[in-house]
């Protein structure tokens, strides 16, 4: 649950919404959320489960097709989803250009040093500090 909310909130500290990324269907019946689903260019999925005895069906779905399901988390939907936009050399969506910039280049750690502003003073605000988990947990959700 906290590395979901920590994404969440990185997304709107950085101005972008989690609509972009994530659509959460509750109480909708299996034909209307695969045409739904068929129409998604690149997007993570949580099909709500109708008790809270099943688990949450969480997928990618790449240009109108299930490519990864049973994920169990969003967090996990999230690592899942940059590896398959490395394997298949997929662009970003324009929306998420800076979630994504922060997931590859402040968390994967490849090309750094060519940051966006917006990135780049995240990135500084992280780095001033000593206890840094702390301070993204702190920054992030001041802004939820």
């Amino acid at each position: 649950m906290t590395r979901d909310v920590v994404i969440r909130c990185l997304m709107m500290y950085l101005g972008e919404s989690t609509d972009q990324l994530l659509k959460e269907y509750d109480d909708a019946d299996e034909d209307s959320v695969s045409q739904d689903l068929a129409v998604q260019n690149l997007k993570i999925y949580n099909i709500k489960a109708n008790t809270s005895e099943d688990p949450d069906n969480i997928g990618i779905v790449v240009e109108g097709v299930k490519v990864l399901t049973a994920l169990g988390n969003f967090p996990r939907a999230c690592s899942l989803l940059i590896g398959l936009v490395y394997a298949v050399n997929l662009a970003y969506p324009k929306e998420l250009r800076y979630t994504f910039e922060v997931f590859q280049k402040l968390l994967l750690g490849p090309d750094s040093s060519k940051l966006s502003p917006k990135v780049n003073s995240l990135r500084n605000k992280l780095l001033a500090q000593e206890k840094g988990p702390l301070l993204i947990k702190r920054e992030l959700t001041s802004h939820c």
